[in-house]
């Protein structure tokens, strides 16, 4: 059993990870008497040198708040370093037995590559608000997001309806479409459109008037922030300063394309990083609590390049390689629920 445990979070914020370093922190020193030992900022912490001893005092009080104590970026080991070795002495200094890593497909592929190129022990914790990593059922993040988002169309309807708009609501998800047909069914949607389905313009027209000529003179549209833009109106690709695709904004290039196809005032709202800022739900902090709880307990066990994933009601682990191997989309029959109120 390691006597210390090392926990980092990489990537994109997400609600849900302070709680799941609270119960690293918790179980960790309660349960298993091992020393904690926070690296602050990422991967870039663990190249820098940047780290802090964490106890229970440290984590008291964050469980309801959104972001993460110790930081983050999206700087790599593989991209900004020299893969193992640039992260080799943190972990040495600190005198760390194993790593907790939490992160999204990327953080989570670079900790395989870690542990496949020195054998250390690393364990997988999936984070993503998008809900696409392979092997587990959920993650954390996710149902923030959704209600985040779910709220925010039933405000966007009510001014649709008194103005006889057109409103296209642009969320979160990356290449996947999660987060817009939960948030699109839950929010009572007139159209949602994914990246993983083909749309047709014209079929959306066509409901569009539909809905028109029988006295609904709004609808409400959300879109996937990856799905593609309409061939004549191209969105300029954009990247972050670490290389990183940077996605939005395609609703301002469906929007026009609407409005002159249907005669119809079109208005969009982007919701953007108000998805991953903020106060978890219940419901993700329990979530959180039980990665971060099920992590430990596979490090105690002597566990070593596995993820920790939900499936059905239980935490299992699975090899980290299988949490990455894939981004996982929407399937077909909850598109089929959505496609139900498409009129």
């Amino acid at each position: 059993m390691p006597a210390v445990l090392g926990v980092l979070t990489a990537g994109g914020d997400c609600p849900g990870l302070n709680a799941v370093v609270r119960a690293v922190v918790a179980r960790g020193i309660r349960t298993h008497d091992m020393e904690v030992v926070g690296i602050l900022n990422g991967w870039d912490g663990l190249m820098e040198g940047d780290s802090r001893s964490l106890d229970r005092d440290d984590v008291r009080g964050i469980l309801a708040r959104g972001g993460t104590i110790l930081g983050t970026s999206r700087k790599d080991p593989y991209v900004h370093g020299d893969g193992w070795r640039s992260v080799e002495r943190t972990l040495q200094s600190n005198g760390i037995d194993a790593l907790i890593v939490i992160g999204g497909d990327g953080t989570l592929q670079t900790a395989l590559h870690l542990h496949q190129d020195s054998g250390f022990p690393i364990i997988g914790v999936p984070k993503t608000i998008d809900n696409d990593i392979a092997a587990t059922d959920i993650t954390f993040g996710f149902d923030t997001a959704v209600q985040i988002a779910t709220e925010a169309i039933d405000r966007i309807a009510t001014t649709a309806e008194s103005h006889n708009r057109i409103m296209l609501v642009e969320v979160m998800g990356r290449t996947k479409g999660w987060i817009a047909a939960y948030s699109g069914i839950a929010g009572g949607a007139d159209m949602i459109i994914i990246p993983e389905i083909d749309y047709d313009l014209d079929a959306i027209t066509d409901v569009i008037r539909r809905r028109h000529r029988h006295g609904h003179n709004y609808s409400v549209v959300v879109v996937g922030e990856g799905v593609e833009p309409p061939p004549e109106r191209k969105v300029e690709s954009r990247m972050d300063a670490f290389g990183f695709e940077r996605l939005g904004g395609v609703a301002y290039a469906l929007a026009p394309e609407l409005e002159e196809r249907t005669g119809f005032e079109t208005r969009v709202t982007v919701l953007g990083h108000l998805q991953r800022g903020g106060t978890p739900t219940a419901t993700d902090r329990v979530l959180a609590t039980r990665f971060g709880v099920a992590a430990v307990d596979m490090a105690a066990a002597g566990q070593s390049g596995v993820m920790v994933a939900a499936r059905g009601t239980e935490m299992v682990s699975v090899p980290l390689g299988d949490g990455c191997a894939e981004v996982r989309g929407v399937d077909a029959q909850l598109y089929d629920v959505a496609q139900t109120f498409f009129d």
